[in-house]
């Protein structure tokens, strides 16, 4: 008798053990997207069923949908202190501050700001806080010097806001170019996809003239931009700057928050999962990340 329940308390632990072993849980896949008319005005007003979703090619049915998503921010803004930026650092420095005030005082009360400046190496300035105080403190204390690291700030950033909850954004302020990173530019984008932040470049030129500049360089923070669902802008003065940060600012009030669970994919899907927003509009234009990492999560 004893041997017979043995038995049976066995069998029922294998079949649970066995029923446990294939129990998977799809992650929520999040997009935050922008959404603008013809004129480039921001949208702020659509509801769900406007929106279609497709992941790997195939639609998906969405589960989470927020106006004007309040989630809290996590902003790291990261600072090209290399010697090119030397006669701008001053006004771009100042413009910054501005922006953290209006972030922090203006927004969600979990909205938080970090600050790395970028150079030959990569100083994290001043870690996720809401202290306005310390983060102009160490505004004023990036001294320009020689070497561009800017891949190696991106990927360094993005694991910082790796886990962080709520929203994750980039700013870069830097004139284009990278000289002396580890880390190579893909390196960058996948931490930056895997932390799902949206980057959003600002790109102070300092010659005018195509002889002066860094076109591959400013290339190369357009894709950033692109590859995450941000934007890119073109300051030619401290206005100019101030005026970008402002827009970055409404583009984070007026984002949609859109979540699904992916579906239906395709046995031969890639690592990365391209990602796909349309809107029934045809005068309409959505802005999102390009796609995510789609590990399952156990």
């Amino acid at each position: 008798m004893f041997s017979r329940t043995v038995a049976l308390v066995l069998l029922l632990a294998m079949t649970l053990a066995a029923q446990s072993t294939f129990t998977v849980h799809v992650k929520l896949v999040r997009l935050l997207v922008s959404v603008k008319n013809q004129a480039g005005d921001l949208v702020g007003s659509l509801e769900r069923n406007e929106f279609n979703v497709y992941d790997c090619g195939v639609k998906q049915e969405v589960a989470v949908f927020e106006h004007q998503t309040t989630m809290p921010l996590s902003v790291a803004v990261l600072v090209d202190a290399s010697g090119s930026t030397l006669k701008d650092i001053r006004y771009e420095t100042t413009s910054i501050g501005k922006f953290f005030k209006a972030l922090l005082r203006e927004g969600n009360a979990g909205d938080m700001a970090a600050l790395y400046s970028f150079n030959y190496d990569v100083t994290r300035m001043r870690v996720f806080t809401r202290s306005l105080n310390q983060l102009v403190d160490q505004l004023g204390r990036i001294k320009p010097t020689a070497g561009t690291s800017l891949y190696d700030a991106v990927h360094f950033a993005g694991h910082d806001l790796q886990g962080r909850e709520g929203r994750h954004v980039m700013v870069i302020v830097s004139d284009g170019g990278d000289t002396t990173s580890h880390y190579k530019y893909h390196d960058a984008l996948e931490a930056a996809q895997k932390a799902d932040a949206v980057i959003y470049p600002i790109i102070v030129v300092p010659i005018e003239s195509d002889a002066g500049r860094n076109i591959g360089g400013e290339h190369t923070l357009m894709q950033f931009a692109s590859n995450t669902g941000g934007r890119v802008f073109y300051p030619s003065d401290a206005a100019g700057l101030d005026k970008a940060f402002g827009e970055i600012l409404l583009d984070l009030r007026t984002q949609y928050m859109i979540g699904y669970y992916p579906k239906d994919q395709p046995k031969d899907a890639p690592r990365f999962h391209p990602v796909k927003v349309e809107l029934k509009r045809g005068d309409l234009r959505a802005s999102t990340r390009s796609g995510y990492y789609g590990d399952v999560v156990p």
